[in-house]
């Protein structure tokens, strides 16, 4: 379980990326909802913590109990969704609320997945392109991926799906099998978009359609759009250097209440507006630095489950981070996927400093041991 490490190995400049980001987002966080901000604090402490203990716990020690991991995270799921433990807000069950304490299984479930696969992947890499271990990993990923679906969360099932992807990618899946999908794949999803404008359609809820079309028309859904027109707005209104933190403006946006739950999925146009355009290079950059470090660690990793603990994590970090400041600048059309390290949510930064952990103990057992 614990191994005598070389303290040179230690990542330490991944950690101080980790925490650099992670101070820019209470500063930010308490400028755009004071009422939160000492939750994230605790977060933070939590999650360092946790990292601490993590990093220094043998992840093949950890990956031994695969199964006991993946069989937990589907008990949480089912909690969520099947018993009165499960909390709902605005219409979606996603929370757990065991006495005083509240968290979401969803987030913890990006993690358990990359563990589970770690160590699935690896056995099973010489026999991946066969058809039983393609459909049983699919078999696999489908049913937490179908019971986070059923909160509804929409955004955190892609986020699985992209996580499954980039992990069957990395362990070798077939350059013939990838072009047989998007052969099938691309006709599929052009014809699929062209389903889901249907104004009869079924597909898709509602509010999905009406957020997409949002997206391509803003001026024909305006009361749709604002939101994401707002962020816009006030990303560009901070200019070079932003307004400042916790500023009084009258002009500025956030102030007038013109973006919805500015701590979470719009953070970002916070940060634009009270950081400017070097707030935002600047946690951009980290988010960058943080994968690339993930990436690296993983290159030289002693065992190829930790190369595929630390892709998972970077793929995790990279595609939420992606789509986030894609939503808040207006390239995406809005869903709720918070931005790591920096948006409020005291599960998802916990569960993003215990994903560091597993990647800086991959980084304490190196090849060259």
């Amino acid at each position: 379980m614990l191994k005598q490490y070389r303290l040179r190995d230690y990542r330490f400049r991944l950690v101080c990326y980790v925490f650099a980001i992670t101070i820019i987002g209470i500063l930010v966080i308490g400028s755009a909802e004071k009422s939160v901000q000492d939750q994230q604090i605790l977060g933070f402490f939590l999650g360092t913590a946790a990292m601490i203990v993590i990093s220094l716990i043998d992840y093949n020690w950890v990956l031994k109990f695969r199964w006991l991991i993946y069989g937990f995270n589907l008990l949480l799921l089912v909690l969520v969704i099947r018993t009165p433990l499960g909390y709902e807000n605005n219409g979606a069950t996603r929370w757990l609320r065991l006495g005083g304490f509240q968290f979401q299984p969803s987030e913890l479930c990006k993690l358990c997945l990359i563990l589970f696969f770690a160590k699935f992947l690896d056995r099973y890499k010489e026999m991946l392109n066969t058809w039983k271990i393609l459909v049983l990993s699919a078999l696999l990923f489908g049913l937490p991926a179908a019971l986070v679906e059923q909160q509804p969360d929409l955004s955190t099932t892609i986020s699985l799906c992209v996580i499954f992807l980039i992990l069957i990618f990395i362990a070798g899946l077939s350059w013939k099998i990838i072009g047989g999908a998007l052969a099938v794949g691309i006709p599929a999803a052009v014809i699929f978009i062209s389903l889901i404008m249907q104004p009869d359609q079924t597909l898709i809820d509602g509010y999905q359609r009406t957020r997409i079309l949002a997206w391509l028309n803003p001026a024909a859904y305006a009361d749709n759009a604002y939101q994401q027109q707002n962020s816009i707005m006030a990303i560009g209104s901070g200019q070079l250097v932003g307004k400042g933190l916790n500023n009084n403006l009258v002009s500025s946006v956030k102030n007038g209440s013109f973006i919805a739950e500015p701590q979470t999925d719009f953070i970002f146009a916070v940060a634009g507006e009270e950081l400017g355009f070097i707030g935002c290079a600047t946690i951009i950059l980290l988010l960058a630095l943080i994968v690339l470090e993930c990436i690296q660690i993983g290159r030289r990793s002693r065992e190829f489950s930790g190369t595929l603990i630390c892709c998972g994590v970077a793929g995790y970090i990279g595609f939420q981070s992606f789509v986030n400041i894609c939503v808040a600048t207006g390239l995406m059309p809005n869903t709720g996927i918070p931005l790591p390290f920096v948006s409020y949510g005291l599960t998802s930064l916990v569960t993003l400093y215990m994903s560091i952990g597993f990647v800086l103990n991959v980084g304490l057992q190196p090849k060259k041991y």
